[in-house]
C-alpha cells in the first residue's frame, strides 16, 4: 500500500495513541507500505506549534521521518493546481492540498477527517 498520513495519523503514530484504529495502525505497521507525510502536514505543524496548540519537535522533523521510515512528499506545481480546481466540500487548505496530492501520487489517504472521503480518493479511517 501507498498511503499518504494526515496530521492527526501522523500524531497518533508518533505518540502510539489508542485514538488510532487498528485498520490505520496495521495499514502504517505494515512492512510493505509506502508512507508518506506531505510538506503541508509540518506546515500546519509548525503553524499549531507556534500558536501554543500544539507541542512537537519540529527541528526534529527529518529524523522523525527517517526514524519512522516515512518519506517525506513535496508539494509541486501539479499538486497547486490539483487542490485548486477541487469542488469546496472541505475549506481547510492543508486538508485540500493532502487530498490533491493523494489523487495526483494515487495515494490512499489515512485520516479521521470523514469530509476527505466526499472527493475521490481512497481513504483509511484513523479514527475509532
Amino acid at each position: 500500500m501507498r498511503a499518504l498520513l494526515d496530521t492527526n495519523a501522523l500524531l497518533w503514530w508518533l505518540d502510539n495513541s489508542p485514538n488510532l484504529s487498528n485498520p490505520a495502525r496495521a495499514a502504517i505497521g505494515d512492512a510493505a507500505s509506502e508512507i508518506f507525510v506531505s510538506t503541508a502536514t509540518f506546515w500546519e505543524i509548525s503553524i499549531k506549534r507556534s500558536l501554543g496548540r500544539l507541542d512537537f519537535p519540529i527541528d526534529r522533523t527529518a529524523e522523525i521521518l527517517e526514524d519512522s521510515g516515512f518519506t517525506a512528499l513535496a508539494i509541486n506545481v501539479a499538486h497547486a493546481v490539483a487542490a485548486g480546481a477541487l469542488p469546496p466540500i472541505h475549506q481547510d487548505p492543508f486538508d485540500r492540498m493532502l487530498i490533491a496530492q493523494a489523487r495526483c501520487e494515487g495515494l490512499t489517504i489515512i485520516t479521521s477527517d470523514r469530509k476527505m472521503q466526499l472527493y475521490d480518493v481512497t481513504v483509511i479511517d484513523a479514527g475509532i
